[in-house]
């Protein structure tokens, strides 16, 4: 042995300190070793499984598939999806493709095989924006606005689930999605609404923002390349009337939706260019009126 190895384990022979401090610090090696082996053991450290395509299966496909990385499946939520088959999966998390240890859980949502359903609320006396808000907050949607003379607008006066008025405590059930018929009162000497823009939203959306000013929607058009079930992510690239311009309430408002984002971008910007020039001739012809009102401004005394 090295005379200074030498040195140095007679030191700690004699040290009863330098032996515990040693013998601690290999113990401390030692239990990092082994925590590390264990844990590579238990985690299957390094090990993977691609997480396959379980969306568009029912579920006892699903399960076959999991079974070869001893995936566990948990359903989360069900939808109703009238287009799809009943039990189908809609969506799953984590996504396919990933990679994920085995015994990971996927969670699951699936198709249901029939429609939920719940109470229609009774809305008639409410503001039209309430009301609007009530239904959707239940899952239902306006089909659309019937307006009659009365002396506040937008003030619901009947709503009409297939042609029949919801009247209150008569607890009307109806399947999540459907649509209500509102009938809306309009003070003819009430400003007509301004169409607001719409460009860029969803159909679901557009909808929503155009009933909540008193307007329908009138014929929609998706574009040659959005499939049926690409539908709900498709956007408006088009409308008519165009934003800010004024329409009579109950008025409908033509879309036009697509999925090409490029499409959407350049449609918005000309649409706010096209907006601006609109305004600014509105602003012009107003200052014409108001000149021509005064007498063409001060004249001199004579």
């Amino acid at each position: 042995m090295p005379p200074v190895l030498a040195r140095m384990y007679d030191a700690i022979r004699r040290s009863v300190i330098l032996r515990n401090v040693v013998m601690a610090l290999c113990l401390g090696v030692i239990l990092y070793f082994v925590v590390n082996l264990t844990l590579g053991i238990y985690t299957r450290h390094g090990q993977k499984f691609i997480v396959p395509q379980m969306i568009g299966h029912s579920y006892a496909e699903a399960e076959a598939m999991a079974e070869k990385g001893d995936l566990r499946l948990e359903v989360i939520d069900s939808l109703y999806m009238p287009k799809q088959r009943p039990g189908q999966i809609l969506d799953q998390s984590p996504k396919p493709g990933m990679g994920v240890k085995k015994g990971r859980r996927v969670f699951l949502t699936v198709n249901a095989f029939r429609p939920r359903t719940d109470v229609i609320p009774y809305v008639t006396g409410y503001s039209l924006r309430q009301a609007k808000n009530m239904l959707e907050t239940k899952g239902f949607e306006i089909e659309r606005l019937v307006y009659k003379s009365d002396m506040a607008t937008n003030n619901v006066l009947d709503e009409l689930y297939k042609g029949k008025s919801i009247t209150h405590g008569s607890r009307v059930e109806a399947e999540l999605g459907s649509s209500i018929t509102l009938v809306v009162g309009v003070n003819h000497s009430s400003p007509l609404p301004r169409i607001p823009k719409v460009i860029g939203l969803t159909l679901r959306q557009a909808k929503s923002r155009l009933w909540e000013v008193g307007l329908n929607v009138g014929r929609v058009r998706y574009d040659s390349n959005v499939k049926e079930e690409d539908r709900e992510d498709a956007r408006v690239y088009r409308q008519e009337p165009n934003q800010q311009s004024r329409n009579d309430y109950g008025g409908e408002v033509a879309l036009w939706l697509t999925r090409d984002t490029q499409k959407v971008s350049s449609s918005s910007q000309s649409s706010d260019n096209a907006t601006r020039r609109t305004i600014a001739t509105e602003d012009d012809t107003d200052e014409g009126e108001r000149t021509a009102e005064t007498g063409g401004g001060e004249t001199g005394d004579e």
